[in-house]
């Protein structure tokens, strides 16, 4: 038991970090807690499958996605965050706008640095249709920014 635990809180020091950006990315800034939480009380209960996948932090990902999603129906929505000088006013809203996919496809890629490939693990996607999204996405964000490629 002392060997599992060991083992998982190396695997939670690896992770979280990774894990709290995409998730960021993706949910309210007062649910990326709960839904940390969330997905590792669920590694904890099925660890010996989890730590067993090719990408457990993609599959967390979705874990966290989905039990949140649940949680956050009739939830109001979060007060707008302050303004980030370094970030173009209108940007956030263009980005909330783009279709879900095309937005966490986005946001993995570009926000958080993961591979396509990883991304497409995480979203259960092929890596070939995370580049699709992805660039619809900055096509669909570059269009409302005014911005010529």
């Amino acid at each position: 038991m002392i060997v599992t635990e060991i083992e998982f809180e190396a695997f939670v020091a690896r992770i979280e970090p990774d894990l709290r950006r995409a998730l960021a990315g993706h949910l309210p800034v007062h649910a990326v807690p709960d839904a940390i939480s969330e997905a590792f009380a669920f590694a904890w209960e099925h660890w010996t499958t989890v730590k067993e996948l090719h990408n457990p932090g993609g599959y967390l990902f979705r874990v966290a996605q989905s039990r949140s999603r649940r949680r956050l129906e009739g939830v109001l929505p979060a007060p707008e965050s302050p303004r980030d000088p370094d970030v173009e006013p209108g940007l956030p809203a263009a980005f909330r706008a783009l279709p879900e996919r095309q937005r966490t496809a986005a946001w993995l890629v570009h926000g958080c640095g993961w591979t396509m490939v990883e991304a497409g693990e995480a979203m259960n996607i092929a890596a070939s249709s995370v580049a699709t999204h992805v660039s619809r996405a900055m096509d669909s964000l570059r269009t409302a920014m005014g911005v010529e490629r």
